[in-house]
């Protein structure tokens, strides 16, 4: 494996890693902004509400979307391996 090619698969990886987390990222990011304007809105300060929210609407969106992503993480390993020769 030459230096170009292994930066080609480097930068492959590194897509796929964004690609599969990206929709749990954003999830969180929309629950907490939600939490944070209800915070403003009530004026309750309680560190946990902005955690825990967070925390299960992220978990409940990576068994959500877990088909998916192991779809994409299947595929990446099938096109590495591909032309791997076999001894």
């Amino acid at each position: 494996m030459d230096p170009d090619m292994a930066l080609d698969v480097s930068r492959q990886m590194m897509m796929l890693a964004l690609k599969v987390s990206f929709p749990i990222l954003c999830v969180g990011l929309a629950v907490g902004v939600l939490i944070s304007i209800l915070q403003a809105v009530t004026q309750i300060q309680e560190m946990t509400l902005t955690f825990v929210p967070k925390v299960i609407a992220m978990v409940l969106a990576g068994i959500l979307l877990m088909p998916w992503a192991l779809q994409q993480l299947m595929a990446f390993a099938q096109e590495m391996l591909g032309p791997m020769p076999i001894p």
